[in-house]
């Protein structure tokens, strides 16, 4: 199985004490969900997921896939350091009904492209549940390249989707599809959005990110797909300055949680810590920009409360 489309990465609400917030993120579900994307991920890298205890990955894991009750298939992030325990947390993750699960090569000495084959090969044969492969070099601390992510996609059948976010992601994204050789493969953008129209254009088959508007990555996707590229182009150069701002260095989880809140689906903005808080310049900015996106993209004014 691939995927395609539009998957949002959900945040993980907190509380302004820094405490899980069920409830906002059972908003943020629905409204994910009525914005008419393809499917979730749950526990990416910008979950805050390396902040949760394994209880609260759990609660949160569990929370997700209750409330989503197979409307729309969820993908859960199960990368570790040891195969043992990615195969342990993605077969929790299919026993709560996940349909796939993203994993990132594992952290290790003198890791080398057989060595992470054979990680997702040997994870593909204790779990039987398709795997998106996550190429985001910041946190596996390592850079596939196409051909490497071309062959895991051939060796290992049920790993034929990629998450690939290692810049520049057109050319890269172009040339994986090029060395796949007739291999039915996917590969979903990532980084905020801010590069989806390239990507599209490369071959991507849709974008897996956390923009708290995702109303504007599918409609550019759908219109891509149907053909009115004119379009497509027109509305992502409008708005593309908005993923641009949420996607900054440091400060950007917090945007995206500060958006979520003016939507009314968190109560909080808060980032655990060593994570950056919202501060008082670039919160006037961000409010200077919802404005001038509103005025200039009246159109899509109600996305936002």
């Amino acid at each position: 199985m691939t995927f395609s489309g539009v998957f949002s990465v959900l945040p993980t609400p907190f509380t302004s004490g820094g405490e899980l917030d069920l409830q906002s993120l059972g908003r943020v579900i629905e409204l994910y969900i009525r914005s008419g994307v393809n499917g979730l991920t749950a526990l990416g890298v910008t979950s805050e997921t390396a902040r949760l205890s394994d209880a609260e990955k759990s609660t949160v894991l569990e929370t997700v896939t209750r409330q989503v009750n197979k409307r729309v298939p969820v993908i859960v992030g199960t990368s570790t350091d040891g195969l043992h325990t990615s195969i342990e947390l993605s077969l929790k993750a299919k026993d709560l009904g996940a349909s796939a699960v993203m994993v990132s090569p594992p952290r290790m000495p003198k890791l080398n492209s057989e060595a992470i084959v054979n990680h997702y090969r040997r994870l593909s044969a204790a779990i039987d549940l398709p795997i998106v492969i996550q190429d985001y070099p910041p946190v596996s601390g390592f850079t596939m390249e196409p051909a490497l992510l071309a062959t895991i996609a051939s060796e290992v059948p049920a790993a034929r989707t990629i998450k690939l976010e290692d810049p520049p992601t057109p050319l890269k994204i172009a040339r994986v599809l090029e060395l796949s050789d007739g291999v039915p493969l996917s590969v979903l953008g990532g980084l905020g959005g801010t590069y989806l129209l390239e990507e599209l254009l490369s071959g991507a088959s849709g974008s897996m990110t956390g923009f708290a508007v995702p109303e504007l990555l599918v409609k550019v996707v759908r219109l891509f797909g149907s053909g009115d590229r004119d379009q497509a182009a027109d509305l992502f150069y409008r708005t593309v300055a908005l993923m641009r701002f949420e996607f900054q260095e440091s400060v950007g989880l917090a945007i995206r949680k500060e958006i979520l809140r003016h939507r009314g689906a968190m109560t909080s903005s808060f980032v655990r810590s060593p994570g950056v808080q919202m501060d008082v310049l670039t919160r006037s900015a961000l409010d200077s920009l919802l404005k001038w996106f509103l005025d200039q993209n009246s159109e899509i004014g109600w996305i936002l409360d």
